[in-house]
Order: structure tokens, then C-alpha cells, then sequence
């Protein structure tokens, strides 16, 4: 394929699509890019694990990159793309600025992934027991800066449509600077062949463990929900999977309880299309969940929370229930369990928002529609975000000044 438009992706780690709904999301993203003929380099301060994807088996670059090295100029400038797509705002706090100076003409792509600081904030809340309120958010010193790289970037792609509303109604944030873009997956046919509710058994939590709410809902789980359920359903197992499980988790795994800690998962969709129903009781967070992604693509009804089925569903029905007080959960997650025709309408219902929300085709459309858009008048596009420029003028460059004042540091 003659190559006529490169793109550079600065990840914040090296995408582990196996371990992280992130790894996935960033894995679609640039199969986006691919399929329209970009040439792609996957730039990354991090370094590689063994459950890294293999990103030049896909036909992928990859370059290793310093932070707060003025070595990152000279490689950009050489490369010199059309399109940079920053991985979490931290990348854009940490190169965007070394990419404005040298490749000025570059349009520049924030993926949020979720927006981590109403992750933290409501983290916060929670852990003192106090409500979470748009105010919390709007003061903490994580949403300014996030909220900042967002003003920063010519286009910052936003997963989930309660992020989106946040973003546009309270912090009155111009349409034109974000993009809703969900996980996208391939549209399910009318004739999808999946296990019957007579051929599934036992329920699954999946989760990784570098992430606080995956956490707290696994001990949620053990300590209130499960013992609930367990009780109403004596045969039912329980399977907790997820990669880099803390040594507190792998603990709770009690065969005579049925709580059984697998750890990773070979294969999400395989284990997720085998069992009847999955459970999802995060308490805060963020974004939308890929394991609740991954259940409606499997087929498999879900109950969780608010949080958890934030900004997923829109104006349609939820593929399962949705209950945030612990004994309308276990009751939910009975009814799913052992009424037929509540599950199978809960299955259907997951195959409308799949095809509905998360359709590869029309969001991958959607996405670069918009990249060519903002390209061919980019001048203009930059002129009119203000507070984008502004943030941009040499008065407010402290993370530029610290980064060159840490490479001084360095080299002393």
C-alpha cells in the first residue's frame, strides 16, 4: 500500500489489549488509522512486558522515547506527521508541547480513555463517604490539568456520552474540540449462534487489578454480594478473572464458597460467552466498562451499577439490570440466573446496543470524517479555540520550562 499519511501515537504504556480495556481501545484506534492508509509509529517512554502486544507483526513502527529529553524533538521533527494521537492526557502534558513547537502543522488527537481525574476525584469521595458532586471535580487540581490537554489538542476523543455531557454543560467546552467515540466492534448478524441459557452456568467478575475499582468491586463481591447469592444459589460458581491480581485477591479464592480466582483470562470473549451472567458492582469510576463491552458482544447478560453502566446506553434498554443497593443486586443477578425469558430479552437487548452505539463501521467513519475535516481547515479550527492558544503562549508553558529545567538536571 503506497503510505501517504503518518500517523505518531505517543502511548502512555505499550498497548496489553489481553490485560486492559485501554490495550483494546488503542488497538481498534489504530486499526482505524491502518485501514485508511496511514503509515503508523508507536512512540512509548514505558517499557515493553511480555504481554505487550506485538505492534510490527501488525505492520506497525515502534520507537522508544525519553521523557524530558530534547532527544524526542529531533526524532518528531525527522518524522514529521500529518496526525500525532496522544495516549492520556499525561502524554500530552509531557510531549504536546515539544510537538507543537516542531511539527506546528501536525493535527494533534487526545484519547482520554476515560477522564481519569473524575476517576480520582470520585475515588476520593468514596473512600471518605461523601457524595460526589461536579464541584469536587471541578476543583481538583487532576481535572485542570486534564481539562487543560484537552483545551490544548485540536480534537480529544471522549469515550462515554456522561464524559461528553460533563465536558460540553459544565465546562461549556466547544463541540468542535471533542469527538464521542466509544469502543467499536463489529456488528453482531440476526443469526448469531451463541450458547443457550440452558448451556451456560455460573456468573463472572472480570477486571485488571492495576485499577481501584476492579478492586473494591472484587471485595464488594466477596465480602456482601457473593455470600448473598450463594446462598440462593448453592451450585453457582463464581470465576474472578483479570491480569495483575494483587496477592489480597488471590487470597479470597475458596473453592468451598465457590469463589474462585482464575487470575488472567487466555481468552475474554471465551470465558465471557460460557458463562450465564456477568457481575459488575463498581462503586466508582469512570468511562465506560470493556468488560460490559465485552459481555453484550458474548451474548452474556450483565448487572451492575450506575457507574457501571455510565454513559453506555443512552436511550435504550440495559442488557441485564441495573441496581446499585446490594439486595436488589443479588435479586437481579437471580432473576437473570434462573428465568429464561428475562435472559434471553436481556441478550437481545445487548445485541441492539452493540449494533446501535458501538458499531465499527459507522464510528470508524465518524472518526475519520472528522480528522479530514479538522486537517483541511486547521488554521481556522486553531484560531477559533482561544483558550487553546492561550494555554499554548510561552506565560503558561510551566510543564515545558520543567521538562527543559529536568533535562539540565539530567545531564549535571
Amino acid at each position: 500500500m503506497n503510505h501517504s499519511k503518518s500517523l505518531l501515537v505517543i502511548a502512555l504504556v505499550w498497548p496489553e489489549p489481553a490485560s486492559t480495556a485501554a490495550g483494546v481501545r488503542m488497538m481498534q484506534l489504530l486499526d482505524v488509522f491502518k485501514r485508511d492508509g496511514y503509515s503508523i509509529t508507536i512512540a512509548s517512554a514505558a517499557s515493553t512486558s511480555e504481554h505487550s502486544a506485538d505492534l510490527e507483526s501488525c505492520g506497525y513502527k515502534t520507537k522508544a522515547i525519553q521523557m524530558n529529553d530534547s532527544s524526542f524533538d529531533a526524532f518528531v521533527a525527522e518524522l514529521n506527521p500529518d496526525a500525532v494521537l496522544f495516549d492520556r492526557f499525561l502524554t500530552e502534558e509531557q510531549f504536546g508541547w515539544r510537538v507543537a513547537e516542531q511539527c506546528p502543522n501536525a493535527l494533534r488527537i487526545l484519547d482520554t480513555e476515560d477522564l481519569h481525574s473524575l476517576r480520582h476525584v470520585r475515588e476520593t469521595c468514596f473512600k471518605k463517604g461523601v457524595e460526589f458532586t461536579t464541584d469536587a471535580w471541578l476543583q481538583d487540581d487532576k481535572t485542570k490539568r486534564e481539562i487543560a490537554s484537552i483545551y490544548r489538542s485540536d480534537l480529544s476523543l471522549i469515550i462515554s456520552s456522561y464524559e461528553l455531557e460533563l465536558l460540553t454543560d459544565v465546562v461549556k467546552i466547544d463541540k468542535s474540540l471533542l469527538l464521542l467515540l466509544p469502543f467499536m466492534l463489529p456488528e453482531i448478524p440476526e443469526d448469531k449462534e451463541w450458547k443457550t441459557f440452558d448451556q451456560r452456568t455460573d456468573f463472572l467478575f472480570i477486571g485488571g487489578g492495576k485499577h481501584a475499582p476492579n478492586i473494591d468491586a472484587i471485595k464488594y463481591l466477596k465480602q456482601i454480594i457473593w455470600p448473598l447469592l450463594h446462598e440462593r444459589l448453592p451450585e453457582a460458581k463464581l470465576h474472578i478473572y483479570g491480569a495483575y491480581l494483587p496477592q489480597q485477591v488471590l487470597e479470597m479464592h475458596n473453592p468451598k464458597e465457590r469463589f474462585l480466582v482464575k487470575g488472567r483470562a487466555a481468552d475474554v470473549n471465551k470465558v465471557m460467552a460460557a458463562v450465564k451472567v456477568c457481575l459488575a458492582p463498581l462503586r466508582f469510576g469512570a468511562g465506560i466498562k470493556g468488560k460490559l463491552v465485552a459481555a453484550m458482544a458474548n451474548g452474556t447478560p450483565s448487572v451492575t451499577t450506575t457507574i457501571g453502566a455510565e454513559g453506555m446506553y443512552g436511550i435504550l434498554e440495559w442488557n441485564g439490570y441495573i441496581e446499585n443497593d446490594h439486595t436488589a443486586f443479588v435479586e437481579a443477578a437471580v432473576r437473570l440466573y434462573t428465568i429464561p425469558t428475562a435472559w434471553n430479552k436481556a441478550q437481545e437487548q445487548g445485541k441492539t446496543l452493540i449494533n446501535t452505539l458501538y458499531s465499527e463501521t459507522s464510528l470508524a467513519h465518524l472518526l475519520l470524517q472528522k480528522v479530514t475535516e479538522l486537517q483541511t481547515g486547521l488554521q481556522h479550527h486553531r484560531t477559533q479555540n482561544f483558550i487553546g492558544g492561550l494555554l499554548q503562549h510561552q506565560t503558561m508553558s510551566a510543564t515545558k520550562f520543567m521538562g527543559k529545567w529536568i533535562e539540565e538536571k539530567n545531564k549535571g
